[in-house]
């Protein structure tokens, strides 16, 4: 089975959130914040501490409920309430902590929590082999077939390391993948390898939600939409390839009122 299906139609949107609202107490979060996701699409949620891109895409996550407003996944109404509905409606996320345990191997953390076992007559022990089988699949088709599936990743590089976190996330087919600040403290080479993987990702079909404050690299270079959020909603929407990283900027910051209605 292919991570994206063939008669997907890509006129719907994977997911649809509308006039989002969400409020901490006082705080109010979100304040009419929405986003569309496509197959094959890379969108980046972009906007100051505290613009509420974090929020937003936790909404989506699963991990925080929201108060109003439409989420909609593939056109229909989802319910989703907790982290766990999420993942069983196709939407895996990626922290920036990348949630990896430095002591184990690569197969031991792209199936923690979620091992392939034998038959129930030996104990249901851990199928070592089937998760390298497994493993092994899901890296090449990645393109990251020369990764070591035995090397503890506390011992792999960062861009390495990111790249498992990536494959953990697509190893149970989802649909959309949710990245949070995949390319901080990376080199520029290893951003520049992780950008690659990302952009194959979105080629197989899957849509991309990347929350990032690297504006003038992988923002304007790697994605091809960019929502702007300030104050908890959103104030552009732009096309990556028609704007530089200083037009980004200053919608973020509230700078030029005529490139925040751009879009």
């Amino acid at each position: 089975m292919d991570m994206a299906s063939n008669n997907l139609d890509t006129r719907t949107p994977l997911i649809s959130m509308r006039n989002i609202r969400k409020s901490f107490g006082s705080l109010h979060a979100l304040q009419g914040a929405s986003i569309e996701v496509y197959p094959g699409e890379i969108v980046a949620l972009v906007g100051d501490n505290g613009a509420g891109k974090s929020t937003l895409v936790k909404v989506m996550a699963g991990v925080h409920s929201f108060d109003s407003g439409d989420y909609e996944i593939e056109g229909k109404p989802a319910n989703i309430k907790t982290p766990s509905d999420a993942n069983e409606r196709g939407i895996a996320t990626v922290y920036q902590d990348l949630a990896l345990c430095n002591n184990l191997d690569a197969v031991q953390n792209l199936f923690l929590g979620r091992e392939l076992t034998g038959s129930s007559w030996f104990g249901k022990r851990i199928n070592r082999a089937a998760c390298e089988v497994r493993a092994r699949e899901v890296l090449t088709k990645m393109r990251l077939g020369n990764l070591s599936l035995t090397r503890p990743v506390g011992a792999m590089s960062g861009g390495q390391r990111q790249n498992i976190a990536i494959a953990r996330s697509i190893l149970w087919q989802p649909k959309i993948v949710i990245l949070d600040e995949p390319t901080a403290a990376l080199s520029h080479s290893a951003a520049e390898q992780v950008s690659s993987l990302i952009r194959s990702l979105a080629d197989q079909g899957l849509g991309i939600v990347v929350v990032s404050h690297d504006i003038h690299h992988f923002v304007v270079n790697a994605t091809d939409r960019i929502e702007v959020m300030r104050l908890g909603a959103n104030v552009a929407s732009l096309k990556s390839m028609e704007v530089t990283g200083e037009m980004v900027v200053n919608a973020m910051v509230g700078g030029n009122e005529s490139v925040n209605l751009a879009g």
